[in-house]
């Protein structure tokens, strides 16, 4: 074999590496995400039809029935940003960028069981905790976007839905948290 040819190889071979490493980490990605989902659905499905369905809650709430669609393409939006982000990694120090990522995922993590999980125990203070925690994710998703952005704008782009969402659902918690 000539060098040249033995040179193509081994860098289509890397290549090759590369795109099995790469898309075993947007699997990471989504299975992280998806984790954080589960945990959430944990503590919804118990009271989602128990104190939340006598709640009163503001007019401008969507049926029970769009919460988890929306948030499954939200969550699959949030780990491709992260994904491509993390795809940076060689060229660009990515980890502020990911950091700010991971804080506001945990902060995901931990509204759901507060608002819905705490509720039953702890009555209307549960909301109010519920709405520190999604303030801070309001704040969170902002400074993941600008972390992205001059990392790869595109990722920034897709945060917005998350963020338009999170904006949303702060205004229902608001709502939740005065009137009961």
């Amino acid at each position: 074999m000539s060098p040249t040819a033995s040179s193509t190889a081994r860098s289509t071979a890397s290549r090759g590496q590369g795109a099995g490493r790469s898309a075993l980490a947007l699997l990471a990605f989504l299975a992280i995400s998806f984790g954080v989902a589960a945990l959430g659905g944990l503590s919804t499905i118990q009271n989602v039809d128990g104190w939340y369905a006598h709640a009163d809650r503001a007019f401008w709430t969507p049926p029970n029935l769009v919460f988890g669609p929306i948030w499954t393409v939200l969550y699959t939006l949030m780990s491709v940003a992260a994904w491509l982000v993390w795809r940076e990694r060689d060229a660009l120090d990515v980890r502020p960028a990911l950091m700010a990522y991971v804080i506001q995922l945990v902060l995901n993590a931990l509204w759901t069981p507060v608002f819905f999980g705490l509720y039953p125990a702890a009555g209307t203070t549960a909301l109010w905790i519920a709405l520190v925690i999604i303030v801070a994710i309001d704040g969170t998703v902002l400074v993941t976007m600008l972390r992205f952005w001059p990392v790869r704008r595109l990722a920034a782009l897709l945060l917005i839905p998350c963020w338009a969402w999170v904006l949303y659902a702060t205004t229902l918690n608001v709502y939740l948290a005065i009137n009961n």
